[in-house]
Parts: C-alpha cells; sequence; structure tokens
C-alpha cells in the first residue's frame, strides 16, 4: 500500500497518465495531477481521485520547458512537503515517414517526450535524494525498443527515456531511488478506440487483443511499491516485443 505516499503523474488528465494516477489512489496515495492542455479532463481526474478519500491537486505545466518544470516541482513542494513518486508519462506524437518529417514534428516529440522527462527527473530527484528514498518511472514505449515505421521521432525519443532510465538509475541508487521504465505496446485508448479486434495491427500482438491503460497501470503501481527493481524495462505489450 501507497498511504502517505506522494505521487507525481505527468499527462493525467487521460489515457494512461489517468489510469496510473487512479489506480495509485486507489493504493492510498495522494496524487499531483499534471497536464498541459485539457483543465476540464484534469478536474474530472482530480474529482475522482477525491472520491476515493485522498488529496489531489492539479497542475497546469509545459515539461518539455526547463524552467516551467522548475516551478512546477516548487510548487508541488510547498502543497505536499514531499515526493515519494514520479510517474513520467506526458507524452505526444507527430508520425510521418522520415523522409518527409519536418524539423518541428520531430523536435517537439524529443522536447516533449524526453527532455521533459529529463526536465521532471532532474528537477524532483533532489527532493528524493533529500528524502533518502524515491520511485521514478519512466513510460517508455515497445517502440522504442523495436522501432516503428512512420514514428522515427516518437520511436527515438521513447529510446531515449530508455538510456535516460538506466543512466538515472545507476546515479540515483545510492540514495535508495529506483529507476524503471514501463513500455507500453497497442493500448485503447481515445486515439485507438475505433480500431477493431480484427485489424492487422491486433494480429500482430501474440495475446491477439489491444492491452488496456489499467493495465499499464498495474505494472507502474507494481514499480512503485517494488525496492530491489531498479534499472529494468517492463513491457506491457501483449508479447508483440519480444
Amino acid at each position: 500500500m501507497l498511504n502517505g505516499k506522494v505521487s507525481v503523474v505527468t499527462g493525467a488528465s487521460r489515457g494512461i497518465g489517468r489510469a496510473v494516477a487512479l489506480k495509485l489512489a486507489s493504493l492510498g496515495s495522494a496524487i499531483a495531477v499534471v497536464y498541459h492542455g485539457n483543465s476540464e479532463k484534469a478536474e474530472e481526474t482530480v474529482r475522482e481521485i477525491e472520491s476515493l478519500g485522498v488529496k489531489a491537486v492539479s497542475y497546469k505545466a509545459d515539461v518539455s520547458s526547463y524552467e516551467e518544470a522548475k516551478e512546477l516541482a516548487k510548487r508541488i513542494r510547498e502543497d505536499f512537503s514531499r515526493v515519494d513518486i514520479l510517474v513520467n508519462n506526458a507524452g505526444i506524437v507527430k508520425d510521418g515517414l522520415i523522409a518527409m518529417m519536418s524539423e518541428d514534428a520531430f523536435d517537439s516529440v524529443i522536447d516533449t517526450n524526453l527532455k521533459g522527462t529529463f526536465n521532471m527527473i532532474r528537477h524532483f530527484c533532489p527532493l528524493m535524494i533529500r528524502a533518502k528514498s524515491g520511485r521514478i518511472i519512466n513510460i517508455s514505449s515497445v517502440s522504442g525498443m523495436i522501432g516503428n515505421a512512420g514514428q522515427a521521432n516518437y520511436s527515438a525519443s521513447k529510446a531515449g527515456v530508455i538510456g535516460l532510465t538506466k543512466s538515472a538509475a545507476k546515479e540515483l541508487a545510492g540514495k535508495n531511488i529506483t529507476v524503471n521504465a514501463v513500455a507500453p505496446g497497442f493500448i485503447r485508448t481515445d486515439m485507438t478506440e475505433n480500431i477493431s479486434d480484427d485489424n492487422p495491427l491486433v494480429q500482430m500482438i501474440p495475446l491477439r487483443r489491444f492491452g488496456e491503460t489499467d493495465e499499464v497501470a498495474e505494472a507502474v503501481a507494481f514499480l512503485a511499491e517494488a525496492s530491489y527493481i531498479t534499472g529494468e524495462v517492463i513491457r506491457v505489450d501483449g508479447g508483440i516485443a519480444m
């Protein structure tokens, strides 16, 4: 259980981030709900977390900005006094073939998915270092492990997250801070809800179905409580990357 703990979840207003925030809250953790775009959805998440009997506060921030991430850490420290668990889930996609990909499409995905993860670790790990305890869980992707046509920017960013995870794990282990990654495959969200079970994409998955956001959240919750696992990447992909 995570009673008395404080978790920061980025991209928590929808999809995987929302499922993670609700799962950690169900285990007793207070939640800092970080979002970038939809304040209404963020407040819905806050209300649902509060209905579970734990504290939740929403924060609007662009994690790709070093200064905004720094200010976010300051605000959350003032509101919660501590941070025990950091889940770096915020991410964007701007798919396209590399021969036609714009510089902005590449840079913006790298900035949010990879640099955003660095920014959050950079500004939140000092709180954990002082406490000599912490769990950092980064959401990568199987695209970062095996690549995916049309996703050179996304795959590169998620592969970078894995490298960042392993380096941070080695640096922070001496402070009793674990750093791990979860690599989802095809997960059913609002972006994939119109894909039927007989779609060729589904047939590529050994388990023959898309994953659910709750199944990713279960892996995150496991790592949030695990004390002797660090530098690991757990695939939640139905076997597609094995």
